[in-house]
């Protein structure tokens, strides 16, 4: 029974050794990118993701959305992300055209980036390209999340933004 063990054991040290030392040939930045065609108009469709607070009644993956005060007057939010609290700042809007969000990322952080979501009037409505540009740090994390795909977020943001509206969207990755 013993050995069973120790094998057990030493093949789970083995797998947890082989993937932080595949991680360590990933690059900790990435860049993944996902668009949708809504029926919609580009001023409802930026009034939607505009309201960064509201987020949390379409979008299941965020449980709370506050916007914190901030010293300095900048745009900055809260959430609960699947159970992880995420603090962002509003780095740049241009209603009803783009908005970047960057992660207040504190030293020794996981992670961090920004999404940028740009809106273009297309085949009378609205497309929507989210581009994650972000980085993280453990080699383990960077391995599980390409095993997960670096889209799974966004994708899963657009496909509440569509069915918010009524619409069942199929994200399309797109090249930055």
């Amino acid at each position: 029974m013993r050995k069973w063990i120790l094998r057990v054991t030493a093949v789970v040290v083995v797998a947890i050794v082989a993937l932080v030392a595949a991680g360590l040939l990933l690059p900790r930045e990435h860049v993944a990118a996902s668009a949708v065609t809504l029926r919609q108009r580009p001023e409802s469709v930026w009034a939607t993701v505009r309201d960064l607070g509201g987020v949390p009644r379409w979008w299941a993956a965020v449980a709370t959305a506050t916007r914190v005060a901030d010293p300095a007057g900048r745009e900055v939010w809260r959430q609960d992300v699947g159970g992880f609290p995420m603090t962002f700042v509003v780095t740049d809007a241009a209603a009803p055209r783009r908005l970047v969000t960057t992660i207040e990322a504190p030293p020794g952080a996981a992670f961090g980036g920004t999404w940028t979501y740009e809106l273009t009037a297309a085949d009378g409505g609205t497309r929507i390209t989210v581009t994650e540009a972000g980085w993280i740090a453990n080699p383990f994390f960077r391995v599980m999340a390409q095993l997960g795909g670096l889209h799974r977020t966004i994708d899963g943001y657009l496909t509440a933004l569509g069915a918010r509206f009524g619409e069942a969207v199929a994200p399309e990755h797109v090249a930055r």
